[in-house]
């Protein structure tokens, strides 16, 4: 089955053989993801597109925007494609280093849901190719944390002082601010001074109430009970409330009025592997790698074909593919003026050392 696989999405690299790239065996394209974000189990794509172009994949990850963009904009690392998220990819539009895509070398793009596309962090689609979307919520574990607390109180439940202890907070200031706004019933996108100072002052305030800042290290926790209550990204329930690996006493709740987010794929303006990065692109929109990164790694695809394939109760789960009436009610996070990011970095500094 795998090999039949590779067969079919080598077939969807014409345009790349055609374009006298695909001989170069000796050419690696570096890739820079978020981790645990890519299948490497059921098709593995990178090996995948390996052997099906002999271009070799140099793959590393992050885990979070503002530490890819560090690495990124001083030079301290060299890739070709990344995985950036909306409000970074208009930020990274913005200080031109992004490569405006050849989409002749992309034929896959026609897959791609027209709902995720022309957003406004790239209101042209001109530099980015949406990869996996999803929102925002609470993650609880229903053994001390009631459903009905935590659809009462909402964001409040994160401040609930009878978890002190028990609650762990997003460790990248764009997303733990915006728990704290939507929680003050600000946007996500507020360029307000006061309103920032009011949420670093909400931040402030829940500090002593948790047991730490995590990004992926919250999977591990919440399945061993460590904590009970964790802000996160909706497509890791896949990992964390697995009936073999994680804990099926998890659940899930997403507030209305939260974060829908897109990951897109980008190009490097620095980099001298254009086509081969726009091929490696096309290779992650065919149907076939498409269907096996979102079935492994649990996030919602924009890609139409794969999601008709995704099994029916997946594809229906209100958690990875909430409804038109709830999506309205989100906020998709837009590019800060420069002004603004400034004075949330600086108060994420104090809050961390405070």
């Amino acid at each position: 089955m795998k090999k039949l696989a590779i067969f079919l999405v080598a077939a969807l690299l014409l345009p790349f053989a055609l374009c006298g790239c695909a001989n170069k065996a000796e050419n690696t394209l570096n890739v820079f993801n978020w981790g645990e974000y890519i299948d490497d189990e059921i098709l593995d794509v990178n090996r995948a597109f390996e052997e099906a172009t002999g271009i070799k994949v140099n793959y590393k990850t992050f885990d979070s925007n503002e530490s890819m963009y560090t690495l990124i904009s001083t030079g301290a690392a060299d890739y070709d494609v990344i995985f950036p998220s909306d409000y970074m990819v208009g930020k990274m539009i913005d200080e031109g280093l992004l490569a405006e895509l050849n989409f002749d070398n992309i034929p896959n793009y026609q897959y791609i849901d027209e709902k995720y596309r022309n957003m406004l962090y790239d209101p042209e689609n001109r530099y980015s190719v949406p990869y996996m979307w999803g929102t925002v919520g609470i993650f609880y574990n229903t053994k001390y944390v009631s459903r009905e607390e935590v659809e009462s109180q909402g964001w409040g439940i994160l401040w609930n002082k009878k978890y002190k202890d028990k609650i762990y907070m997003f460790d990248n200031p764009r997303d733990a601010f915006a728990v704290a706004e939507a929680y003050l019933g600000y946007s996500l996108n507020t360029t307000n001074e006061g309103e920032i100072r009011a949420a670093y002052d909400k931040l402030i305030e829940q500090k002593d109430l948790l047991q730490g800042y995590y990004m992926d290290q919250i999977f591990q926790k919440m399945i061993n009970e460590e904590g009970w209550i964790a802000p996160y990204y909706a497509g890791d329930g896949s990992v964390m409330m697995d009936p073999e690996e994680g804990n099926t006493d998890i659940a899930f709740y997403a507030p209305p009025g939260t974060n829908m987010f897109v990951d897109a794929m980008c190009v490097l303006k620095s980099s001298d592997m254009k086509a081969e990065a726009e091929a490696y692109i096309n290779f992650l929109c065919s149907t076939d790698a498409a269907l096996a990164n979102t079935e492994y790694i649990g996030y919602s695809t924009p890609h139409t074909e794969a999601h008709k394939k995704l099994d029916p109760e997946w594809a229906s789960d209100p958690m990875y593919y909430p409804d038109a009436d709830f999506l309205k009610t989100t906020e998709v996070f837009l590019t800060l003026p420069d002004k603004t990011n400034k004075l949330m970095n600086e108060l994420w500094i104090k809050l961390k050392i405070h």
